[in-house]
């Protein structure tokens, strides 16, 4: 995708993001849109905009590389099914960085889309992000609790994995009980190469 064409979907995305307000009538369940990656880096062309979420939820339900209940409307909102953008999920109550979501940038806020963002981006104005960086010790501590998290998520899928109940809860829009089982092993493994890197 042309760089140009990535900005322009980044702005599709901060709007699709206003407009969870709308549908939202309780406690906003998203909170905030960062941009890392390629896009931040002027890269043209780039294989694609890679974004994270951060929702309303506890970190022990947004273990690494999972899809946390509730987030399948978002998915067909954003049209993330569609191509053109890697996405990740992260709870509000963790640092939205981690080994792989390196110097975010917040281009979207319950305040609205930040337009500041999306314009220095669109003018290539790279000096102009503000990009969250954490220091290094920072950076080792969260990924070793990650991956601590990591493994009980792991563990808890493995332990329910055939139980009729819980297949049952985790099968539908286009999802199974094998997304779950794949998507626990593959965040486990991520974190800990990153922690033993």
């Amino acid at each position: 995708m042309r760089y140009r064409r990535a900005v322009e979907r980044l702005r599709t995305l901060a709007e699709a993001c206003e407009r969870t307000k709308l549908l939202q009538l309780e406690e906003p369940f998203l909170h905030e849109a960062y941009v890392f990656g390629d896009l931040l880096a002027g890269a043209d062309p780039l294989d694609h905009v890679q974004v994270a979420f951060v929702l309303n939820l506890p970190p022990e339900e947004v273990p690494w590389e999972s899809h946390p209940p509730g987030t399948a409307w978002l998915v067909d909102l954003f049209r993330l099914d569609k191509g053109g953008v890697a996405y990740w999920w992260r709870s509000h109550l963790d640092p939205v960085w981690n080994h792989l979501i390196r110097g975010p940038v917040r281009f979207w806020s319950l305040d609205g889309p930040d337009e500041v963002v999306l314009d220095a981006l669109s003018e290539r104005r790279f000096d102009h992000l503000r990009q969250v960086i954490p220091d290094p010790g920072e950076e080792h501590a969260q990924t070793a609790e990650e991956l601590r998290a990591a493994l009980r998520h792991l563990r808890a899928v493995h332990e329910r994995y055939w139980d009729h109940e819980w297949r049952h809860e985790h099968r539908g829009s286009g999802r199974y009980p094998e997304h779950y089982l794949w998507e626990a092993v593959q965040g486990y493994l991520d974190l800990l190469d990153a922690h033993d890197g």
